[in-house]
């Protein structure tokens, strides 16, 4: 991080931590009031589930919260917030909704807050306090297939974050590759990653993953089951479904997930900006 990243960057308070995980937890209640009233299904997924086994709540210096639903809860869930969701408290975000918007995952955020993530003070949408929605989608059963799969997730995920790369890249050739990335309008990517999409969702499949976030090195994907075949845990005041192998799941994830990481490990997201909705 070079001087002028460090002078711009806002350093959260434990205070403040606390209270954006409130407002998240918030949101999730949110999630949870849709999906049981649409009959969705939904469950904690990454840090979320780790932190519901190995803190039974929130890691203690996590700030933020990851929900997943297979491909079709998804958009249930997302059409379903057209009607259902407070408008008056929350917004959703996704590829297809929110102009600017480059992530191939959605978010939930609420209003009157800010949570401007570090280089990316430019991009032209509301960056609230929020959670992630995390949509999983088909990985291929063969070998080949699987890899080939896996490259193209590699490349759309490049494509996405080439609006900030081409901006915050250290590496000069990475930062070019990503400033000649940058100039293919989002609406072709958009409507390609669709059909990727759509494509994958012909056959139901052993593995699932989100296509535009990274996996564990030699992971193409996560057994389905383990969103499909649930159990309820402890999520601070909360109750949410998780894997039912929720060991299976979180050694695939993390390894070995019950030991702490070191103290320089335990970082929350950089961000320029922080505003703390109240009322």
């Amino acid at each position: 991080m070079d001087r002028m990243q460090k002078e711009q960057r806002y350093y959260i308070s434990e205070e403040e931590l606390e209270q954006i995980q409130i407002i998240q937890q918030d949101l999730i209640r949110e999630v949870s009031r849709i999906c049981k009233k649409c009959n969705i299904h939904f469950n904690m997924v990454g840090g979320t589930m780790l932190g519901a086994i190995r803190h039974k709540g929130y890691i203690p210096w996590d700030d933020d919260a990851d929900i997943g639903f297979l491909r079709a809860e998804y958009e249930k869930f997302r059409e379903a917030c057209k009607t259902e969701l407070d408008h008056e408290k929350y917004y959703i975000q996704d590829l297809r909704d929110t102009e600017g918007y480059r992530w191939g995952y959605g978010k939930l955020r609420r209003k009157d807050t800010e949570f401007i993530r570090l280089d990316q003070e430019f991009m032209p949408y509301e960056q609230g306090i929020s959670i992630d929605l995390m949509p999983f989608d088909n990985v291929p059963d063969g070998w080949l297939s699987r890899r080939l799969h896996f490259f193209q997730c590699f490349l759309y995920r490049k494509l996405f974050w080439s609006e900030v790369g081409s901006r915050s890249e250290e590496i000069p050739y990475k930062r070019i590759i990503y400033r000649v990335m940058r100039r293919i309008p989002m609406k072709l990517i958009i409507r390609s990653y669709q059909q990727f999409i759509d494509a994958g969702q012909r056959r139901k499949t052993r593995l699932v993953r989100i296509l535009t976030f990274p996996t564990p090195k030699g992971v193409y994907g996560y057994e389905r089951r383990w969103y499909t075949q649930l159990s309820k845990y402890s999520f601070g005041n909360m109750t949410l479904p998780g894997a039912k192998d929720y060991d299976g799941y979180l050694r695939v994830k993390y390894g070995d997930y019950m030991k702490m990481p070191p103290i320089e490990k335990r970082k929350v997201h950089p961000i320029s900006k922080l505003k703390i909705f109240e009322g």
